[in-house]
C-alpha cells in the first residue's frame, strides 16, 4: 500500500523543504502541467499533481546529488513506486542517473519539467499570461539555444518521445494547462 499526502500537506512539505521562490513556482507550474496531462490521458490527477509538486523537493538543499534525498524520503514515506520512478527518471543524464521513463507519469514529468523553465523565462521577458502565450513564440524560443540556455532541450524531446506527444502539441498543451495559473491564487508572483 502506498501513501500520498493531500494537496495541503504536500504544499506544506514543499514550503518546508524549498525556500527559493522560483523553485516553489516551478514546482507549482510542473504540478499544474502534470495534472493537465493526467486529465487528458485518463490518469490519476492527484498522483500526477503531487509528482510534479514534489519532484524537486531536495533540490534547494542538495542540488549536487538531486534527487537522491527525495528518493530516500519518498521510499520512507511510503509513496507509490510510480512517483518514485518518475522522480528518478526526471534526473536522466544528471548526477549519474540513467533511468529512462517506463511509465506515462515518468515521461510526462520529463517532458514538463524543463519546458516549464522556458515558459517562466518567456514570461519574465514578455509579461503575458500563460494561457495567452503564442505557441509559435515558445517554439521559436525553444529553437534559440541562447534563450534560457541552461534548459536541456534534449530532455524535453526525450520526454515527449516517451509520452508520444509531438513537441508542437506539447507546447500547445502547456499553454492550455498553465493557463490555470493565471487565475487568482493560481501562482505566486516571482520577481
Amino acid at each position: 500500500m502506498s501513501l500520498l499526502p493531500d494537496r495541503v500537506a504536500a504544499q506544506s512539505l514543499l514550503e518546508q523543504h524549498v525556500q527559493d521562490p522560483y523553485q516553489r513556482l516551478h514546482a507549482r507550474m510542473v504540478a499544474t502541467a502534470m495534472a493537465g496531462y493526467a486529465l487528458r490521458l485518463g490518469e490519476d490527477p492527484h498522483l500526477w499533481f503531487l509528482t510534479g509538486l514534489l519532484h524537486d523537493l531536495d533540490f534547494d538543499r542538495f542540488p549536487d546529488t538531486h534527487p537522491a534525498e527525495s528518493l530516500r524520503w519518498f521510499v520512507e514515506w511510503g509513496y507509490p513506486a510510480d512517483l518514485i520512478h518518475a522522480v528518478e527518471a526526471h534526473a536522466y543524464g544528471y548526477h549519474g542517473y540513467a533511468t529512462l521513463p517506463r511509465t506515462r507519469l515518468a515521461a510526462a514529468l520529463l517532458a514538463c519539467d524543463e519546458i516549464c523553465g522556458v515558459f517562466y523565462a518567456y514570461r519574465k521577458m514578455n509579461p503575458v499570461r500563460y494561457g495567452e502565450m503564442k505557441a509559435a513564440s515558445i517554439r521559436k524560443k525553444l529553437k534559440d539555444p541562447g534563450f534560457a540556455a541552461k534548459i536541456d532541450r534534449a530532455t524535453i524531446q526525450l520526454g515527449c518521445d516517451h509520452l508520444g506527444v509531438p513537441l508542437d502539441d506539447h507546447v500547445a498543451n502547456l499553454i492550455l494547462f498553465l493557463g490555470a495559473l493565471d487565475e487568482p491564487g493560481g501562482a505566486p508572483a516571482v520577481t
